[in-house]
């Protein structure tokens, strides 16, 4: 089929382009060798149905198209729909639910209704149709996250009902549409007493389904059991066959899946695998038919703008007027100056919190909405010297999508110092950058206003209420910016043009006791804009070129510093672009932090691994902190250029000069498999160094990228069955939870908190022997007046004695109100 014949069709074109693209992949798990993975049958139909609605947009908006060679990428699709910057969020996306996806394998091993095994096809397509409506009403209400995160459980019971079941047996042409319809049927189902298969022929399975059973186009699926000796199945049904599945040795012998070249039914392999793909096309096409071709791009994490979000946290006590008044000011001149401009926010947040009645959200795509909540807020008399800062934090932090930028606005202690660790594990998971806007810092003195009476006071943020906002900032790349009333118009401008999508980290570093310390940083052709910032009092710094040329702090006429600014505890320093190995020498007895970025489509994402404790082995993502005091693994996915190449990887302690290097292994496409002999046991950094072969004459120098989030291994592994990531309002939902511990034991605390202040009930703690495990559940109950499509995201975290390990889980679910 040609591309022009593609061209012309319309119902069919996505199916069409589906057909353009088969390769070779397959059913299994990450890394399935030459078969046919989940993983790439899911991300093949998005590049696929992604290029479609860009298409259909141009088309609609009297623009050309060009669709981008095949294979696929996430990048050349991004570049295809005038989003290049979006090509790390879009990429991250299709990692997002390519890892829900294959977490049902792990979490629903033996659970035949995820697999379509046992002629189970009542349960299998609730699961989906149940998921569609959740991903629908996650879209209405623009949270995005919640929807693809639902998204790719509901892909896995999809694509395997052609693996296991006999409709490609059947000769079906096409997908089994009412899989995706809760008011259909999807077939004449086979009776529990009928016969369906014979033996297999030795090996060979391949007609080892009754000829009656096809003839009759009579749906069945493959017998699946486990435990030896006690695995059984009806008489005369059929397997589902391989190493695994003891119910292969029962009569009739064999089986019929096609998850693999080598499964019972591997001849089929390639068919099952593109119909897979046409089904997972067809229920993207009908998210996208739901949400409209705008909304469905933003889902899929895809921009003409900027694909980083805007998220404001803000303290509404009645001292925070001023600041109020000048945010009202910067976010209306940010707004008018990005709009419709490529470093345009492609998302909202808003979140105002006081206590005692602390959180409101607005989350929008619309920047005049943000602007007109932004105009509406008024600072309250109402409220004591301490804020729930940390509470309006937890919100915005599970309100927006990974790798956002959000600030927090305070001149107050936080009240809820409980929840530091709550909101740590949301800015691990989550990778998003948290910068702290304060106003009110020790000593300082200042006027309050409270109603129409101005009166002065001495501040009552202490060093250590202040030192719990510098660590937050660290933990997350970000800084916690110390300013008057009077800078903080200036410090917030300088702060927000630093969160443009494009910017990319090459050197990050915090020391918490100044001193005289060296670093280095390589700066690659593609870099453009070269920033420095440092936060800190009294550092002093040598800035050292590429070529030598040298420049101290003190000197203002030398030629490798453009620009600089200073405002608070803030400075910014813009140097000319030079290609190649920069140092800066560092001298402070003071604690600083130390950030340099700039302007590169080329970043990287990553993934711990662990080897798959599940039936079919292979690597499952870590979703939480990796393990302390044992090998690791990691998955780094190249960004920007379908050519970049990963050289090194190394993991740098970021308090420290401790690191640890990795051996690096390509797996193909732009990802790279990276091995440790350990993890540190401090907090830590990804280092990535690598080179992008783009036939320039300095095509030799490397590239280095920097992970802004701390990283933090733990003894502790928290793990959590959702196994329905659906919340009915005013019926309570279990999610049990497994705690598990390589070094001490004795009694473990335990604490469960939402973003949306739900009833919730679990074990204050839960004891384990050394080196053991213990189980518990947490009840979560949503009000029953909670609209349908609301996102609840659940942080569960377990703490060793003493406090000095923890780890943690989190969880999203979604309210879907029952008809």
């Amino acid at each position: 089929v040609s591309q022009t014949g593609c061209a012309e069709m319309s119902g069919l074109a996505a199916l069409c382009l589906l057909l353009l693209q088969t390769g070779a992949f397959g059913f299994e798990v990450i890394f399935a060798g030459d078969s046919l993975s989940h993983q790439d049958i899911t991300e093949r139909a998005i590049l696929n149905a992604t290029v479609q609605v860009c298409r259909a947009l141009a088309l609609a908006e009297g623009k050309g198209f060009t669709f981008p060679p095949p294979p696929f990428t996430a990048e050349s699709v991004a570049a295809a729909c005038q989003a290049s910057k979006s090509s790390k969020s879009f990429r991250q996306t299709i990692n997002l639910i390519q890892t829900r996806n294959q977490l049902v394998d792990l979490l629903h091993a033996l659970d035949s209704s995820y697999h379509f095994d046992n002629e189970n096809f009542a349960e299998g397509r609730k699961i989906i149709t149940e998921g569609l409506s959740a991903v629908k009403a996650s879209n209405k209400r623009e949270n995005f996250d919640a929807a693809i995160s639902t998204l790719g459980v509901i892909l896995h019971p999809l694509q395997d009902f052609y693996s296991h079941s006999n409709w490609v047996e059947m000769e079906n042409k096409f997908p089994n549409s009412n899989l995706i319809r809760s008011d259909t049927s999807i077939g004449n189902i086979a009776a529990k007493s009928r016969a369906t298969c014979r033996n297999c022929n030795g090996n060979d399975c391949t007609n080892n389904i009754l000829e009656d059973i096809l003839r009759a186009k009579i749906l069945t699926s493959g017998y699946f059991g486990a435990v030896p000796f006690f695995s059984t199945k009806p008489n005369g049904k059929c397997s589902h066959g391989g190493f695994f599945d003891q119910t292969s040795g029962i009569q009739p012998k064999g089986g019929i899946n096609k998850d693999k070249l080598s499964s019972s039914h591997g001849h089929l392999h390639i068919k099952a695998a593109n119909m897979a793909m046409a089904a997972t096309s067809e229920l993207l096409q009908d998210i996208r038919g739901a949400a409209g071709d705008r909304q469905f791009l933003l889902m899929m994490g895809i921009s003409r703008g900027s694909s980083k979000a805007l998220g404001f946290a803000i303290d509404m006590r009645g001292s925070m007027s001023d600041d109020i008044e000048a945010l009202r000011t910067i976010t209306s001149s940010i707004i008018n100056s990005k709009a419709r401009r490529e470093d345009e926010p492609s998302l909202y947040i808003l979140v105002p919190f006081n206590d005692p009645d602390f959180v409101s959200l607005t989350k929008t795509t619309d920047p005049q909405v943000f602007k007109t909540a932004i105009n509406s807020l008024s600072a309250s008399s109402r409220g004591d010297l301490e804020e729930l800062s940390l509470s309006g934090l937890q919100l915005a932090l599970s309100s927006a999508p990974s790798n956002s930028e959000i600030f927090v606005f305070t001149d107050a202690p936080a009240k809820d110092t409980h929840l530091k660790s709550t909101v740590i594990a949301l800015i691990e998971r989550t990778k998003t950058v948290v910068n702290f806007m304060i106003t009110n810092i020790p000593g300082f003195r200042r006027r309050r206003q409270s109603g129409n009476d101005q009166q002065q006071r001495r501040s009552q943020m202490s060093e250590s209420d202040a030192q719990l906002y510098r660590d937050l900032a660290q933990a997350s790349g970000g800084q916690a910016i110390e300013v008057t009333k009077s800078e903080l118009p200036v410090a917030t401008r300088i702060a927000i043009e630093s969160s443009s999508s494009s910017l990319v980290t090459l050197l990050q570093a915090a020391r918490n006791l100044g001193k005289a310390e060296n670093f280095t940083f390589t700066v690659d052709e593609s870099v453009r804009n070269l920033n420095i910032y440092i936060t800190g009092s009294s550092v002093i710094f040598t800035l050292i070129s590429p070529s030598g040329e040298s420049q101290q702090s003190t000197d203002t006429t030398g030629s490798l510093i453009t620009a600089s600014q200073s405002v608070g505890n803030f400075k910014t320093l813009q140097l000319k672009t030079q290609v190649g190995l920069w140092e800066i020498k560092m001298v402070s007895t003071n604690p600083y932090t130390l950030k340099v970025m700039g302007e590169s489509p080329i970043d990287f994402l990553f993934d711990f691994l662990e080897v798959s404790q599940g039936l079919f082995g292979g690597f499952h993502v870590v979703d939480n902190r990796p393990r302390a005091g044992v090998n690791g693994s990691l998955l780094v996915t190249v960004t920007g250029s379908d050519s970049a190449t990963v050289t090194e990887v190394i993991l740098v302690e970021s308090s420290g000069s401790g690191e640890v290097n990795g051996s690096v292994e390509a797996q193909g496409g732009q990802n790279f498999l990276v091995r440790f002999d350990r993890i540190p046991s401090q907090a830590f950094v990804v280092l990535v160094k690598g080179q992008n072969s783009n036939g320039s004459s300095e095509s030799s120098v490397i590239f280095q990228r920097q992970s802004p989030t701390n990283i933090r291994a733990s003894t502790l592994t928290v793990t959590a069955v959702d196994s329905n990531s659906i919340l009915v309002p005013g019926t309570p939902l279990s999610v049990p939870f497994l705690v598990m511990t390589s070094g001490a034991g004795g009694n473990f605390s335990i604490q469960a908190t939402n973003d949306q202040g739900f009833t919730s009930t679990f074990p204050s703690s839960l004891f384990l022997e050394t080196g053991g495990s213990a189980t518990g559940t947490v009840n979560l109950t949503a009000p029953l007046n909670t609209p349908s499509g609301t996102d609840i995201t659940l942080t569960l975290e377990a703490e060793a004695p003493g406090g000095a390990d923890t780890n943690y889980v989190v969880l999203r679910f979604t309210v879907l109100t029952t008809v």
